[in-house]
C-alpha cells in the first residue's frame, strides 16, 4: 500500500470564496450625525467601508460601500469627552506640542475632521486603510453633491436607542 493516503473526512477542506480586487460593486450609503454619539457612528462606519457586513469579505481586498456623513458639525459625544479629550500633533521644533479639544474642533473651521479621525484610527494602517478612508466623504451641513448615486440613507439613531443622545 505504498503511495495510498487515507484520508478522514476531517481533513478534507473546503474552498472559500476570496474576493479579488475591482470585482465588488460598491454601494452608496448615508449616515446623518446629527445627535448620534461619535464612537458608535465612527465603528459603524467603518465597518462599513471595510465591508465587513457583505457575505464576499476578504480582509485584505476593499469589498466595502462608499459612505457620505451629513451634519458631522451636531455630533454628540458621552460624559465630558468633549471637553477633555484632546488631539495632539507636534510641529517639529523643540516644544512643539500641541493641542486641541473635540469641542474646539467641532466649532472651529473644519468640524468633520472629528470624525475623519475616529474613523481613520479604526481601519487598518497601510495602503488598504487609506484606500478605504478614500471611500468616506464627510460634511459639516446636511447638504451634499452625491444625490446624484442614489446613497442608500441609514438611520443609525433608530437602530438602538443608546446611539443616539437626548
Amino acid at each position: 500500500m505504498a503511495g495510498k493516503i487515507k484520508l478522514s473526512k476531517r481533513s478534507v477542506q473546503t474552498q472559500s470564496y476570496a474576493a479579488k480586487h475591482g470585482e465588488q460593486d460598491k454601494n452608496w450609503v448615508l449616515f446623518d450625525a446629527d445627535g448620534v454619539i461619535l464612537g458608535r457612528l465612527a465603528a459603524e462606519i467603518a465597518m462599513t467601508l471595510r465591508g465587513k457586513k457583505k457575505p464576499i469579505f476578504t480582509p485584505s481586498v476593499d469589498c466595502g460601500d462608499n459612505v457620505i456623513v451629513i451634519n458631522a458639525d451636531k455630533v454628540a459625544m458621552t460624559g465630558k469627552k468633549a471637553t477633555e479629550k484632546e488631539f495632539f500633533w507636534h510641529t517639529g521644533y523643540a516644544g512643539g506640542i500641541k493641542s486641541r479639544t473635540r469641542a474646539a474642533i467641532l466649532a472651529g473651521k473644519y468640524p468633520e475632521r472629528v470624525i475623519e479621525k475616529a474613523v481613520e484610527r479604526m481601519l487598518p494602517r497601510g495602503p488598504l486603510g487609506r484606500r478605504q478612508m478614500g471611500n468616506l466623504k464627510v460634511y459639516a451641513g446636511a447638504e451634499h453633491p452625491h444625490a446624484a448615486q442614489n446613497p442608500t440613507a441609514i438611520d443609525f439613531a433608530a437602530a438602538n436607542r443608546k446611539n443616539k443622545r437626548n
